[in-house]
């Protein structure tokens, strides 16, 4: 503290060290050291929710590990990283993981099924890539009470669009409409499984289930795509149900919109929780129970 004599600025210290927040209790903390494992999620617009996730599961655990958030500046220079920090595991999200396919060594066969990886696991320098989304959506259509016979719109073509539809197709829907601006992406995602594909929604169609795999809703779109639903209000009206993968915030426009009119909605929350559990245990090898899950979901929605 240039300039300050050292009664002052002992005060100054002891002022600053007052006004500093409180430690963690104990056996709430963890020390980190040179053995601390890294783990990272890459993200075009990360939020807190994985940070949280798995840190909270760490500490449930009594693990050395710890996990960050980042939004690169170069998907290839962050992958390159990955490999030689080395950072044990690394999420992928919107918008990287189509991307992220030419970067790895490995493409298991979750993630080759739809050629789209969400999670990089580094053994020993060789990253392996897997898809826990689509396992995710999997569970939690499983537990919907959805009818199978509902016509279906999937808005989106890209890496999340492609978990969804195949996860849909898988659950036993077969009349499903892909929804995406991209037409070369959209017209090969709905071709992939014997779908329809349109280029924009027609407000005059009806549909069961809505299902939003785009950014409508994101916290930190830019200007009105955050309030932005993703279907014509008239199709929201007339569905009986939707799905929204968008995690932050959990209460997206559709989502509100579905649950203000009764309507059972599967939220993005749900579906991070289910494929960041997963992916804990790909990078720890542990199984976290549903009990822990569960918590740190809480933790993380707060």
């Amino acid at each position: 503290m240039h300039g300050l004599d050292h009664a002052t600025e002992h005060a100054a210290v002891r002022t600053l060290v007052a006004m500093t927040a409180p430690l963690p209790h104990p056996a709430h903390a963890r020390a980190l050291d040179r053995d601390t494992v890294l783990c990272v999620s890459l993200s075009g617009r990360p939020s807190n929710f994985g940070t949280r996730f798995h840190n909270h599961l760490y500490n449930a655990y009594g693990l050395n590990y710890v996990y960050k958030g980042f939004a690169p500046t170069g998907i290839a220079d962050a992958i390159a990283g990955v490999r030689g920090l080395p950072i044990r595991g690394a999420a992928v999200s919107m918008p990287y993981k189509e991307a992220v396919i030419d970067l790895i060594d490995v493409l298991e066969p979750s993630a080759a099924a739809i050629d789209s990886v969400n999670t990089i696991v580094n053994d020993d320098g060789v990253l392996h890539g897997y898809n826990t989304d689509y396992q995710a959506v999997v569970d939690l259509l499983a537990d919907s009470g959805f009818d199978r016979d509902w016509p279906v719109a999937v808005a989106g073509s890209g890496g999340m669009a492609k978990a969804v539809v195949a996860a849909l197709r898988d659950s036993g829907f077969s009349d499903v409409t892909v929804i995406a601006r991209n037409s070369q992406t959209g017209t090969d995602l709905a071709g992939r499984y014997g779908f329809d594909y349109r280029p924009t929604a027609d407000p005059g169609a009806r549909y069961g289930l809505l299902v939003n795999a785009t950014p409508a809703g994101m916290a930190g779109a830019d200007g009105a795509d955050a309030d932005r639903l993703p279907f014509p209000s008239e199709l929201v009206d007339a569905a009986k149900a939707g799905l929204d993968v968008v995690a932050m915030p959990p209460q997206t426009p559709l989502v509100r919109r579905m649950r203000s009119a009764d309507k059972p909605v599967i939220s993005g929350d749900a579906i991070i929780a289910g494929q960041a559990a997963a992916q804990f245990a790909l990078y720890t090898g542990l199984t976290p129970s549903p009990e822990a899950v569960r918590a740190a979901a809480e933790y993380a929605g707060r």
